[in-house]
Order: structure tokens, then sequence, then C-alpha cells
């Protein structure tokens, strides 16, 4: 089987996976007072998210063992032959988990590209 000239080989690769622009601005590259301000609204806005996040974790999932503690009777609760506790503490603070990471994640992005797209504003 012979080839023709035209047989190098080629990379083929896909789209970028990188989601947010890469914005470069003076301002926080040479950290002046602007591009700390700048920065220091992104790192609070990640920081007050990242309690919300966290809050809603406690309240949730922190509260169960405190509610059988307090509510004794829920354990004596079987649901499909397995008791409520179990249930819940095993199996339910699994999809709770992914969701409040899911929403932490596409929030997390979302502030990132508002950021993006200040700063891209303010070098025009």
């Amino acid at each position: 089987m012979t080839t023709g000239p035209s047989s190098e080989r080629v990379r083929v690769t896909g789209p970028s996976r990188r989601r947010t622009p890469v914005t470069r601005t003076a301002d926080i590259d040479d950290q002046t007072r602007l591009g700390g301000v700048y920065m220091g609204s992104l790192l609070r806005e990640q920081l007050r998210l990242a309690i919300g996040i966290l809050l809603v974790l406690a309240l949730t999932v922190g509260v169960l063992p405190l509610l059988f503690h307090l509510a004794p009777e829920l354990a004596e609760v079987h649901v499909l032959g397995l008791p409520l506790g179990w249930l819940l503490l095993g199996v339910a603070v699994y999809p709770t988990l992914l969701l409040l990471g899911w929403v932490y994640v596409r929030r997390a992005e979302r502030n990132e590209r508002d950021f993006a797209e200040l700063v891209s504003e303010a070098d025009r």
C-alpha cells in the first residue's frame, strides 16, 4: 500500500475547554490600587458565595443528626425496610452535595464572567 506525498501526520484537537476568556489588564497586572479594588471585589463575591453554600449545607445536612437526637422517635421510622436516619444520612446526602457543588461552580463561573466583563469595560 503506497501513500502519496501528502501523507504527513496531522494533529487534530477539540475545541478549547476554557469557558471564560482570560482578560489581561494593566491595572491588575501592575497591581495598582484600582486593580486591587477589582480583585478585592471578586474575592469578596466568591467568599460570599462560598459562605452561602456552606450555610445551606449546614442547615440541610448538618441539622439532620441534631434532629434525630432531639426526636428519638424518628429512629423507629422505617422506609423501604431501612431506618429513616440511614436513608437520609447515607443516601439523600449525596444528591444534596452534588446539587450544592453544581450550584457553586455555576455561580462562581458567572462571577468570573461578570468580573471579566467589568474589567474589559474598564479597559476601553
